[in-house]
């Protein structure tokens, strides 16, 4: 394992790199979908019955949970620059990995 990420914010590390590659990955997908919206709007409307889905809706908290983990991870490492290491921020990081499952949560429980 490397150094790094045998630290006690390894995961920290870990989930902000993974969330940022998976919100990457996802901009493609996103953007192909609003092209449709001025190409092909009648495939548009089929995907957006599709869209309705359980398993989608699951997939969409899965987008919102990487997106605020990512949120929340760039403010982590902007109090790693600018304020003093203190043991807290050990806390801080898990706050907001608590506070990524709280606003995708929240997105959740209002999509279904």
């Amino acid at each position: 394992m490397k150094a790094h990420l045998a630290h006690p914010l390894g995961l920290a590390y870990l989930l902000h790199r993974l969330s940022g590659l998976g919100l990457a990955l996802f901009l493609p997908a996103h953007f192909y979908v609003l092209s449709l919206a001025l190409t092909d709007p009648d495939r548009l409307e089929s995907f957006m019955h599709w869209a309705e889905m359980p398993l989608v809706k699951l997939a969409e908290f899965g987008l919102v949970f990487l997106l605020a983990v990512h949120f929340f991870g760039g403010l982590r490492l902007l109090a790693l620059e600018f304020l003093p290491w203190t043991g807290r921020q050990k806390t801080l990081a898990a706050s907001a990995l608590a506070g990524a499952f709280l606003v995708s949560g929240a997105f959740l429980l209002n999509a279904v």
